[in-house]
């Protein structure tokens, strides 16, 4: 069988954003047991099906999909309910699935488009395209062609050797491409990748990247038509990189949060006082890095750093911040 090599150019950007991922997950690695409670499992479940399925035109709420996991009745659309209860069951068992193997991905599109398609686990039988209106934004490779190309992308997927991270956004790219089901390949490519990366860290089955991708769609879709028309899917790779480091940004920060509510820094030093938002926001980035400097604050914050002075002289009034050391080499102290 002919070898199937994606075309992609790595550039620093890409291995950058790699780099920054790999060292987010060694952070959250040692959170992980204590941050990924069932209730923030279900949370971000709840949000990674909901916005995948917004992001093709799903109508439902955030609140109906939540009311559809927890068994209650939901009234609207009948599509569209189907889609989302499909989208749970295909979620419960996508972690058992094989990311190589093509008997596992075309059961795993059956249970994701039970009841919506007549050909649900199977390849498409004819040509497709993306269009935009009456324009041809992409026109797949002929449908004969597409059993090959998915065999050949599976077992470059397995034997590439690339960062797993990187593969997983490259393989993405090249899932759309090939668009190989007549329906379901935005969900698919979406949640086989989910797959891909649940093979470098579990904590991936429970970020929510395509609530990023949700909200950043047009930037989805143009780093999808770029790619197409450079036929380069490190285009598309590098956009995807950005919305997994935001997720895991996102993460971390979510749960420094909680732990700060947790020691009631963030309702202050006492029931009478509350931080103001940019006072949380500075206990937040000393908590992450307690050597940081208030220029560096000032720049993350994208605030003057006499404004940073001013609130962190306001914390250690409170009785919440102090300095030990110098200022240069000293350290904070969340009190």
């Amino acid at each position: 069988m002919e070898n199937y090599t994606p075309i992609f150019t790595i550039t620093p950007e890409i291995l950058t954003s790699a780099y920054e991922i790999a060292a987010d997950l060694e952070r959250i690695d040692i959170i992980r047991e204590k941050a990924l409670t069932p209730q923030l499992r279900k949370e971000n479940r709840i949000k990674t099906i909901h916005s995948s399925l917004w992001i093709e035109a799903n109508s439902l709420t955030m609140e109906q999909v939540t009311d559809i996991i927890d068994g209650k009745r939901v009234v609207g659309p009948e599509k569209d309910i189907l889609e989302v209860k499909n989208s749970i069951v295909a979620y419960d068992e996508l972690l058992e699935r094989n990311p190589y193997s093509e008997k596992d991905l075309l059961q795993q599109h059956n249970l994701l488009m039970k009841e919506l398609i007549e050909n649900a686990g199977k390849y498409r039988s004819s040509g497709v395209g993306v269009f935009d209106g009456e324009v041809p934004i992409h026109i797949a490779p002929p449908h004969d062609r597409v059993p090959l190309l998915m065999s050949q992308l599976l077992d470059w997927a397995e034997s590439a050797k690339l960062p797993q991270v990187v593969k997983s956004c490259i393989f993405h790219y090249e899932f759309e491409f090939i668009h190989p089901f007549s329906d379901g390949n935005g969900r698919m490519g979406r949640m086989w990748q989910t797959l891909l990366l649940y093979q470098e860290n579990p904590v991936f089955a429970w970020l929510p990247v395509e609530s990023i991708i949700a909200r950043n769609q047009q930037e989805y879709y143009r780093a999808l038509r770029r790619s197409t028309h450079h036929n380069d899917s490190g285009i598309f790779a590098q956009f995807m990189l950005s919305a997994i480091k935001q997720a895991t940004a996102e993460f971390k920060e979510k749960y420094l949060r909680n732990k700060l509510e947790d020691a009631g820094v963030n309702a202050g030093v006492n029931a009478s006082v509350k931080l103001s938002k940019s006072q949380e926001k500075i206990v937040l980035l000393i908590v992450k890095d307690n050597s940081i400097s208030q220029s560096e604050i000032a720049k993350k914050m994208k605030i003057n750093e006499s404004t940073v002075y001013r609130n962190i002289e306001k914390l250690k009034e409170l009785g919440v911040l102090e300095r030990k050391g110098a200022d240069k080499t000293g350290i904070w102290i969340i009190k």
